[in-house]
């Protein structure tokens, strides 16, 4: 395909291209801040109508014009940056005007130079993407090709790293949760640490995927951390890099009550899960009082992976509904016929660090009064990603497309789960409220008459794990 057969990718480089001064003097030139980008190539016209700065900028396009021109697997990466931008445009969960995605990948491109051609013409690319696609939420975010490969290993629960769940905040990278029996964990990382520094570099400026690309190195290699964490000075932890193998699902008994402990929701999980109840109904038989099934901290995962543990226990019934920006996008999942627990009692376990996922189970088993909720307000992720591959094996976008819903109609995000049963802690980790350009809630929190677990539990204080405790005082009771 020539140039000329390309308009619209030739479109969106010269969007990309002007300086942010530009933009007041095309909204002049139109009467308002263009509403495509077929309105940004008729309001710039000829280079007189325009000021020094912006042909500066119309100079340099034309510098990098050519060198694309002379390179022809390059035109494919004009190609996947229009594509990832018409997928924007449609797909995203509510519309994003031209002018915003324009200014984003604008600033992307502007804040990496140092000069006239100082980016090679495929980063500066990448470089738009990546602001464009990162300022919509914390969630949305592009992906190279490296980073796309390894988003198929994560979910397949076996990944090289540290340990933790981390998303951005205030340009920092935020611990969402330490994935327990891995380094990270061991070394003491805690939900709501914020990480400043790697090996000395500073986070402040990266992107997340940038950030994370930073903490990934070959199995033992050491890495350093600078952790702030709130009430004391910032510090550093000395962390050597693993083969993270992910256990989804882990179990034992206590007593005759059975404990299930849910870490994220991989592939792994439904084997897991079948694993542990023929486990513990091989054990304790007719004798099974109870079933625990702790989330804490489990950051989520894969839709369908929660559709399967939750229907684990229901019969049937809404487990969770998906509304996407149009009416036709709108999904909802039902529960089959079967109990794994076979009716007994259960607890389901959850703090801050329970997101997506997570809530997705807490929520549809306390709405069928299945189970009862304990422990502290989840993080509040209601918004489901779907990643979007670019083609010419150029990556991929992951890309908020969706809110979850509860089976009473209440929206995930923001709001949470609040439990049945409350654990109050003095100083809170933060919550998905709290992240940088995080989209907003909808409507207003249901109506909770949660109790207290200190009136429920009154003699589980000082105990290593209080919350767990108290679940097993309720279902023995």
């Amino acid at each position: 395909m020539s140039w000329k057969g390309s308009p619209r990718a030739l479109l969106l480089i010269v969007g990309i291209l002007m300086a942010v001064a530009l933009l007041p003097t095309i909204s002049g030139c139109t009467g308002g801040v263009p509403s495509s980008l077929d309105k940004v190539l008729k309001a710039i016209g000829s280079h007189d109508r325009l000021p020094a700065e912006a042909a500066r900028e119309l100079t340099r396009f034309a510098d990098v014009y050519h060198q694309y021109s002379s390179a022809p697997d390059n035109e494919g990466k004009l190609e996947y940056f229009d594509f990832a931008f018409k997928r924007l445009r449609a797909s995203y969960v509510h519309p994003v005007s031209d002018s915003e995605l324009i200014d984003a990948a604008i600033k992307g491109v502007t804040a990496k130079q140092s000069g006239p051609g100082s980016v090679a013409p495929g980063t500066l690319v990448e470089n738009a993407l990546n602001a464009m696609v990162a300022s919509l939420d914390p969630h949305s975010a592009y992906l190279n090709a490296e980073q796309f490969r390894e988003s198929f290993v994560h979910t397949k629960g076996e990944f090289g790293g540290l340990g933790i769940e981390v998303t951005m905040e205030d340009g920092l990278v935020r611990v969402v949760a330490p994935i327990e029996d891995t380094p990270a964990f061991r070394a003491g990382m805690k939900s709501g640490d914020l990480i400043t520094h790697v090996d000395g570099e500073a986070i402040k400026g990266k992107t997340l995927l940038e950030a994370v690309r930073l903490m990934r190195g070959r199995p033992g290699t050491v890495i350093l951390l600078r952790v702030r964490r709130a009430g004391l000075p910032d510090f550093d932890v000395t962390i050597t890099r693993v083969i993270i193998k992910v256990r989804a699902v882990k179990w034992r008994t206590e007593g005759k009550v059975g404990y299930i402990r849910v870490t994220r929701f991989s592939e792994r999980l439904e084997i897991g899960i079948e694993e542990a109840f023929a486990a513990i109904h091989g054990e304790l038989g007719r004798n099974l009082r109870g079933i625990v099934l702790d989330l804490r901290n489990n950051s989520g995962g894969l839709l369908d992976q929660s559709l399967i543990l939750a229907d684990a226990f229901l019969d049937a019934g809404e487990i969770v509904s998906v509304r996407g920006r149009l009416p036709q996008n709108h999904q909802s999942y039902a529960a089959a016929e079967g109990d794994l627990a076979k009716g007994a009692q259960m607890v389901v376990l959850i703090n801050e660090g329970s997101a997506s996922a997570s809530e997705i189970v807490a929520s549809a088993l306390k709405y069928y009064r299945r189970a009862t909720v304990l422990g502290s307000r989840s993080f509040g992720k209601g918004s489901v990603q779907t990643v979007i591959p670019l083609g010419h094996r150029q990556g991929a976008i992951r890309l908020t497309t969706a809110r979850y819903y509860t089976p009473s109609g209440q929206s995930i995000q923001v709001h949470g789960i609040e439990p049945d049963i409350v654990f109050t802690r003095v100083n809170p980790p933060q919550r998905e409220k709290d992240l940088q350009n995080s989209l907003s809630a909808e409507g207003k929190a249901g109506k909770t008459y949660g109790l207290l677990m200190d009136v429920v539990c009154p003699d589980v204080g000082g105990h290593e794990d209080p919350v767990l405790l108290c679940a097993l005082d309720v279902l023995r009771n």
